[in-house]
């Protein structure tokens, strides 16, 4: 009975701060009379109850640690960035890590600052956001120096947010508006450029055409009335009597193609019979001075024509 009821739940107990698991990715410290003996790793490890102690664990997975700095750049701009450490414990440095560094997150803290207080105050703000790699590297690289000591090794190092001040961001927005309007403006004004030369060759082509239009039609014209004047000598009109007819056919046509136009407007000029037959009068003698003038010139080709055979003869 006394078995039961004292001596077995010592054992039990004796048990119970014997036996203690380590989990994965982690190592624990174990002191005894709080002198360190050994780092354990993971799994079920073995103490001795009551002198040895568990004096604490470490994480051995990757870590992050996220700290934002205030600096001045070059150009006196006030500028927040944000700095990502991701580092972790060196399974074989457990005792570094655990002993020499009280707290490693406050000492990782200030490496940073006083690395990008150093360097950023070298580069003028356009040009930290294009050195921001150049940054973390040089972070990265004091970190590790000093850090492995310690038992932590750095794994990456990035500067995640670049953030000026509201009115530099302001006037940085305005400055990339003016120069997206500027590109803008010139390209508009090279399309009108080339809708303005596009307009005027077609402009030009168009006159070009309407001008041979207009060419053809009194070549058509001519040939037409040279036609006429030869069938009406077929049917013995002579040439004056001829031009007389054409100039009354085209006139009563002038007339016919004004009165089928509803829109037109006729503008008759008071004149008397008298007057208007003196009119026809004299446009057949218009006509007949210039076919004078006409046979009198032709003539004289076919004359000049006759003298300069004899010559060649």
């Amino acid at each position: 009975m006394f078995f039961y009821s004292i001596i077995l739940p010592l054992i039990v107990l004796l048990l119970f701060f014997t036996f203690f698991i380590v989990k994965q990715q982690s190592a624990a410290v174990i002191e005894r009379f709080g002198k360190f003996v050994s780092v354990r790793q993971s799994g079920l490890q073995l103490k001795i109850p009551i002198i040895d102690n568990v004096a604490g664990r470490l994480s051995l997975r990757i870590q992050q640690l996220d700290v934002v700095i205030e600096t001045k750049t070059k150009d006196d701009v006030f500028v927040r960035l944000k700095v990502s450490v991701q580092f972790k414990v060196i399974k074989d440095k457990v005792y570094d890590a655990f002993y020499k560094l009280d707290n490693p997150n406050d000492q990782i803290t200030s490496f940073i600052f006083d690395v990008v207080r150093a360097e950023v105050p070298k580069l003028i703000l356009d040009d930290v956001f294009l050195k921001k790699d150049d940054i973390a590297i040089a972070v990265k690289n004091e970190l590790q120096e000093s850090m492995t000591e310690y038992g932590y090794n750095i794994i990456k190092t990035l500067v995640t947010d670049i953030d000026p001040d509201t009115q530099v961001k302001e006037a940085m927005n305005r400055i990339n508006a003016s120069e997206r309007e500027k590109v803008a403006a010139q390209f508009e004004g090279e399309a009108q450029k080339i809708l303005i030369v596009e307009k005027a060759k077609a402009e030009a082509e168009s006159k070009r055409l309407q001008g041979q239009g207009i060419a053809d039609q009194r070549r058509e014209i001519a040939r037409g009335l040279e036609d006429s004047v030869k069938v009406l000598n077929g049917v013995n009109i002579n040439s004056q009597e001829a031009s007389a007819l054409i100039v009354v056919t085209q006139h009563y046509d002038t007339l016919q193609s004004v009165g089928s136009e509803s829109n037109s407007n006729l503008i008759l000029m008071p004149n008397s019979p008298q007057a208007g037959s003196e009119m026809l009068n004299n446009m057949v003698a218009s006509f007949t001075a210039s076919n004078q003038i006409g046979e009198e010139m032709k003539k004289a080709r076919e004359k000049e024509k006759g003298n300069k055979t004899s010559k060649d003869q």
